[in-house]
């Protein structure tokens, strides 16, 4: 059953101050560069030990997602371990956003499929979580430039992310489109999809005015947003997961895999075919946490209202 009655009180993630400025992005983007990703994850470290010792709600919030994942209590050099690999994802995205693959060795699982459907003519829908890194993703389009990968975001989020890629690059930032109420917004998408592009999202939390869905997760009720998945069937397009996993050193594995097929789902089908999707999604999910249970970055408590 769509969970409505609860939208407005899921906003406690969006509301939180983000934690740094641009200028210290700008100046740890510039210190990156300068000093090359070895030195530079010295630096990390420190950063990550000050968020493991003087974060308490994030520190809660990993706590309760490691119990989950883990099926007992975590050790402490797993709890630093998870909040290493946020920091060493967000220290990444300088050098990913900036074109340096060449610092990074990546494993690509189910690109075939990616180019199946470019031959086929038409794009698809990525829809991605906090779960890793996007951009190591959107490295994989950049790297092989006939699969562009753009990322579709809320207005709100679309502001911030804007002004963090351009402190970083201000290329990258040419490859957001923002939802909005605008329905121009709708008909670029469509656009880009006809044009063989891969649509972008993040599919595992909301602003908070959204209708979600709730399903389980990690042996708890949890709940996902409808809309990304609404999109994609409205737009009549398939969907997959994509995933950048952080395996450790430089390492990435970025995964591709078939959701759902929106194509030919007719308007009294759609609401069971979008269930059934998230369900496949959070199941997914869940696999890949169980996988790589350091590289989960939603540090607030995902099942409050589950």
């Amino acid at each position: 059953m769509t969970d409505t009655a609860a939208r407005q009180s899921d906003t406690g993630w969006s509301q939180r101050r983000e934690r740094g400025s641009l200028l210290l992005l700008r100046l740890m983007a510039l210190f990156s560069e300068r000093t090359g990703r070895r030195a530079g994850r010295i630096v990390l470290y420190g950063i990550a030990t000050y968020f493991f010792l003087f974060a308490p709600r994030a520190r809660r919030a990993s706590l309760q997602y490691l119990r989950r994942v883990l099926g007992r209590r975590p050790r402490a050099s797993e709890r630093f371990r998870q909040v290493m690999s946020f920091a060493t994802s967000i220290h990444d995205r300088v050098y990913l956003l900036n074109g340096r693959f060449e610092l990074f060795d990546f494993e690509v699982v189910g690109e075939q499929d990616m180019h199946e459907l470019l031959r086929a003519g038409g794009g698809a829908f990525l829809l991605g979580a906090h779960l890793g890194s996007f951009e190591a993703t959107r490295a994989i389009g950049w790297r092989r430039p006939v699969t562009r990968i753009v990322m579709m975001m809320y207005e709100h989020n679309a502001r911030k992310i804007n002004a963090a890629l351009t402190a970083i690059n201000p290329a990258a930032a040419a490859d957001i489109v923002t939802l909005s109420d605008n329905p121009l917004a709708m008909l670029k998408v469509q656009d880009l999809l006809a044009e063989g592009a891969f649509v972008g999202m993040l599919a595992d939390r909301t602003p908070g005015e959204e209708p979600t869905e709730t399903v389980p997760f990690l042996g708890g009720a949890a709940r996902f947003p409808t809309g990304p998945w609404r999109i994609a069937a409205l737009l009549r397009r398939p969907a997959f997961l994509m995933l950048g996993l952080y395996l450790g050193g430089n390492r990435y594995r970025v995964v591709f895999e078939p959701l759902a097929d929106f194509t030919s789902v007719r308007r009294p089908e759609r609401e069971a075919a979008i269930r059934a999707a998230i369900v496949r999604y959070a199941a997914r999910l869940e696999h890949y946490c169980r996988e790589h249970p350091d590289n989960w970055f939603n540090f607030f408590d995902f099942w409050a209202h589950g």
